[in-house]
């Protein structure tokens, strides 16, 4: 029987938001795809592009539960997505304050909205690996 996304992939979403409109919406697809590059905010960003037509996405902003590893924080710096709003901080991984600070004087960076629910649905999926 075929595992769903949903009991494979680290629960990590993204969305991007340019002029009040959702433009993309992703999630994790590593183990689906076999990635390294399967992270929703890299899978947003193409989405991003895909959709405007462009890989500048200057003016936009991205929401994500987990806060950005090195290599998201790179493709957000590179797309000129000036601001970043994260649930739970990343204190193994994160590249926006936790374990190194990628962000440019020109961003808005905005950590641990709704972090414990966030946490909560983290651990829960990390607890079922466990078992």
């Amino acid at each position: 029987m075929a595992k769903t996304i949903a009991e494979t992939e680290v629960p990590v979403a993204a969305i991007i938001v340019k002029n009040g409109e959702i433009i993309a919406e992703a999630l994790n697809t590593r183990e689906r795809d076999s990635s390294i590059l399967g992270h929703a905010e890299i899978n947003a960003i193409e989405e991003a592009a895909a959709k405007t037509g462009s890989w500048n996405l200057e003016g936009a902003s991205i929401y994500v539960n987990l806060e950005p590893c090195s290599m998201c924080a790179g493709a957000i710096l590179q797309a000129h997505i000036k601001k970043v709003v994260f649930s739970a901080f990343d204190s193994k991984s994160g590249a926006f304050g936790s374990r190194h600070n990628l962000a440019t004087k020109n961003m808005e960076i905005i950590g641990g909205i709704l972090e414990e629910e966030s946490l909560l649905l983290l651990r829960g999926f990390f607890e079922g690996k466990r078992i």
